[in-house]
């Protein structure tokens, strides 16, 4: 059933034209993007099911292609573009590094990564790098996997640090537990890379650990050696 053949009061586009997006429920939002039902049933009527397999937005985003499928009345081309508005909403909120961002503060640190970051469902260990001016010059994802001082080697931070000219680097890891109180394995790896980033001439500003919505700065904590 295509939209434009559903009853007045149940035409998102419509809705949309006439009051903006900003007045469409989630449903109907997502019925927009699916465009079509299936037999019997309108978009929105599919969008609510896929809402009510995935139990949250944040759930639905998640959802590997196959799982969405897995809802009647979409299929691959529909998933696709379901991932692919999902993909595009999440990189709106990661900076451009052609806006030359300066971070001045651990909130600075953690707003270029939260909106991304918490919704993962691994860990990952990410650094900035940053010039004199503490101007971000690149950041890298070090690597994929639970925390370990064995596996984040100072080694790796530094020459990717070196290798971009930084005066300074900011490390961010998340907890998909969505608790940001540090582990002794965080804070070994802090201890390690400050040590080593003293001995080379490349300060590490702070450790930021990224939860559910929310972040802990290390330095802010009292973590940091003096």
């Amino acid at each position: 059933m295509m939209i434009k053949q559903l009853p007045e009061n149940d035409k998102p586009k419509e809705k949309l034209i006439a009051k903006g997006a900003a007045h469409l429920a989630d449903s109907e939002l997502l019925a927009i993007l699916i465009n079509t039902g299936r037999k019997g049933h309108s978009s929105i009527e599919v969008a609510q099911d896929l809402i009510k397999m995935a139990r949250s937005l944040k759930e639905l985003k998640l959802l590997s292609l196959n799982d969405i499928m897995k809802v009647k009345g979409i299929g691959l081309n529909k998933a696709i573009i379901l991932k692919a508005a999902f993909e595009l909403g999440e990189r709106m909120y990661i900076p451009d590094l052609d806006a030359k961002v300066k971070i001045t503060s651990p909130q600075d640190a953690a707003d270029y990564f939260l909106s991304r970051m918490m919704h993962l469902t691994h860990e990952q260990f990410e650094v900035l790098f940053l010039n004199s001016k503490n101007v971000v010059i690149r950041h890298e994802v070090i690597f994929v996997g639970t925390l370990n001082s064995s596996i984040v080697h100072p080694r790796e931070v530094f020459k990717a640090a070196i290798k971009w000219s930084s005066n300074a680097i900011i490390v961010v890891h998340n907890h998909p537990s969505g608790d940001v109180t540090p582990s002794k394995e965080d804070i070994l790896t802090t201890k390690r890379l400050q040590e080593c980033g003293r001995v080379l001439g490349i300060e590490l500003l702070d450790h930021i650990i990224i939860g559910d919505a929310k972040y802990l700065s290390m330095v802010e904590g009292g973590y940091f050696d003096d």
